[in-house]
């Protein structure tokens, strides 16, 4: 044992003497003993959290945070029965009777159980937009859009409407940019 332990002092004075050993060594040096210390605790440190399963726990959070897709579907009650709409399904989200509804492409209404402002954070930024305080809109719902008085927007949607869909022109400029960088 104690010859493997002078082969391995002798091993590492050779490589010491050797070019490459000297710029190790003047690096080392340039170091003081407390910094050293200091990076060997937090090798060690960092070698303990992901020894821990600590990068499962990371995991795990990272997969209850909400999808950058955003939600798929809403659970609606409809006629005493729990329906599940696809969210690629809806036309719009709008407000009714002081309630937010679901408005399908295929022209069913459904009430769900979320504010509009709720809705909005859950829905895909890329799909979905708040046209104002009653709509939020999905991108393939969109018919066209046309100018309106005062720089405002006017949302034509594949689904006819009794109400106009206008978008203020304080969010014109947003609105055109979600359009076209989608």
């Amino acid at each position: 044992m104690e010859t493997s332990s002078k082969t391995d002092v002798n091993t590492f004075r050779y490589v010491l003497e050797t070019p490459a050993g000297k710029a190790i060594d003047r690096i080392l040096n340039s170091f003081s003993k407390e910094d050293m210390i200091t990076a060997f605790d937090k090798m060690v440190d960092i070698k303990n959290f992901f020894q821990q399963g600590s990068l499962v726990k990371f995991v795990d959070l990272l997969n209850r945070l909400p999808s950058l897709n955003g939600k798929k579907n809403f659970l609606v009650l409809k006629n005493n029965k729990y329906i599940n709409v696809l969210t690629d399904n809806i036309a719009f989200f709008y407000i009714k009777y002081e309630s937010p509804v679901i408005m399908c492409f295929d022209k069913q209404e459904y009430f769900v159980n979320y504010s509009l402002d709720q809705v909005q954070n859950l829905l895909s930024e890329k799909q979905f937009f708040r046209l104002n305080r009653q709509y939020l809109i999905n991108f393939n719902a969109i018919k066209e859009v046309e100018h309106y008085f005062a720089r405002k927007l006017l949302v034509n949607s594949v689904i006819p409407m009794k109400s106009k869909l206008i978008i203020s022109k304080e969010k014109v400029s947003d609105f055109l940019s979600w359009l076209d960088n989608r």
